[in-house]
């Protein structure tokens, strides 16, 4: 259970930061509130997986899907560029959160 509270903590790290940047500095209302419901989410199901996950793993793999995951929305949402090292560096990023997974008891 403590992954799937990671994984989902993960997920909501990238809708807060998601909702940060449409929220435009915080002037939009409705991107802002879910800014911030994304980033209490987001902590509280961390915290809650840390409790039975070492805080290591639990950080690395949150941050990681975090940034893979906001890496992607900025792709696909924003138009940022995809080009190789890119694409290659966020896959060594997959790699590794699922390296960590692989190991962790």
């Amino acid at each position: 259970m403590a992954w799937i509270y990671l994984i989902s903590a993960g997920l909501f790290e990238v809708a807060f930061t998601t909702c940060l940047k449409l929220s435009n500095n915080f002037t939009h209302r409705w991107w802002s509130l879910g800014f911030f419901v994304s980033i209490t989410l987001s902590f509280y199901l961390l915290n809650k997986a840390i409790q039975t996950i070492p805080i290591g793993t639990g950080y690395a793999v949150w941050t990681g899907i975090g940034a893979v995951g906001t890496t992607i929305v900025g792709i696909f949402l924003f138009q940022e560029p995809a080009f190789f090292w890119r694409v290659f560096f966020i896959t060594l990023l997959i790699s590794s959160i699922i390296g960590l997974k692989v190991v962790s008891s």
